[in-house]
């Protein structure tokens, strides 16, 4: 019995350790393999680049671990991204307002997200596949499929360099990351996310409006995308209206390489923060090598295939069937 108790704790630790396993073994295999890997200048490109992924994967892991889903996150970033900019130069309101209308709108795609699926009774992944949809044909028909420019410089400064030589919207990340870490692990709202992942039924039963906790967390998502969106075109100088696609795919392979379970229950930022990484880092190493991008999305989806197996793998070796458990007693 205490050896089946070791074991269990291993595999425990393993699974809890092995994103930042991962990630340790590719920063060292790309360290060994390209002189400018570990150069400030491309460490800084690195965490400006995985910034805006690990923003959409943040909000990404609170739907998540409820145990639904957000396609809408590159559509929902692309239209911020543009009605900000418009409303920026088309309308005169300049840069703050403009800034204000994107986020809004991400808060507007989230709630339409949370009322499908709360009201509307749709499954999450319907629900925003349907608003994935409306908010890139949204984006398509405010732009003619024409970039919005003319940005000025209070504007771009949310895509470029800031403080301490550290790119704004990294620091940007942290704030975020910061308080979405605070909401899920010291809040009841985070206690009510992680039970109704766990259990919805049961979590209703127990009093918990289960309605406005989904609302609460497709907002979030909404707010995460449509952030990622305005300093995505902060950084291109101009907003441009085919932004954000596969977005999507990239935020929910943080999420799950960061250890967030598709079933719900599970998952947190420091490991969805992790995860982000593990895809910015073998994209950034793997064009200093200089593999063909057909090559590199082979590449990735090994890395994840690998990832989610040995996750899956370790769940089923801590979990054992009765008849076994019953066995071993």
């Amino acid at each position: 019995m205490k050896s089946s108790n070791s074991s269990n704790q291993l595999l425990s630790f393993i699974r809890r350790a092995s994103t930042y396993l991962i990630l340790l073994v590719i920063l060292v295999w790309f360290a060994l393999l390209s002189p400018d890997f570990l150069t400030v200048n491309n460490l800084l490109t690195v965490a400006l680049q995985t910034s805006l992924i690990a923003l959409v994967a943040i909000g990404m892991t609170f739907t998540i671990i409820t145990g639904g889903i957000d396609l809408s996150v590159g559509s929902t970033a692309a239209l911020a991204g543009v009605l900000a900019a418009g409303a920026a130069t088309r309308l005169g309101l300049g840069t703050y307002p403009g800034l204000l209308i994107g986020l809004l709108s991400g808060v507007g795609i989230g709630f339409l997200n949370g009322a499908l699926i709360v009201w509307g009774r749709m499954p999450p992944f319907v629900a925003t596949l349907a608003t994935m949809a409306i908010g890139r044909g949204l984006t398509l028909v405010y732009t003619q499929g024409r970039p919005i420019a003319g940005l000025d410089k209070s504007f771009t400064f949310w895509g470029g360099s800031g403080w301490l030589g550290v790119p704004v919207p990294v620091w940007v990340l942290l704030v975020v990351a910061v308080v979405a870490h605070i909401i899920l692990k010291q809040t009841p709202l985070g206690l009510r996310i992680f039970a109704v992942g766990g259990g919805e039924e049961t979590t209703r039963l127990a009093g918990v409006n289960v309605g406005q906790v989904k609302f609460s967390v497709y907002v979030f998502s909404g707010i995460c995308a449509a952030l990622s969106g305005l300093i995505l075109t902060a950084r291109l100088w101009s907003a441009q209206p085919n932004v954000g696609i596969g977005l999507e795919l990239d935020a929910i392979a943080a999420a799950v390489l960061g250890g967030s379970s598709l079933a719900g229950g599970i998952g947190g930022i420091p490991g969805t923060l992790a995860g982000a990484f593990i895809i910015g880092i073998l994209s950034n190493g793997l064009n200093l090598l200089e593999v063909p991008s057909y090559n590199q999305q082979v590449v990735k989806g090994v890395v994840f295939i690998v990832a989610v197996m040995l996750d899956y793998f370790i769940k089923q070796r801590k979990a054992p069937a009765p008849a076994a458990a019953a066995e071993e007693s």
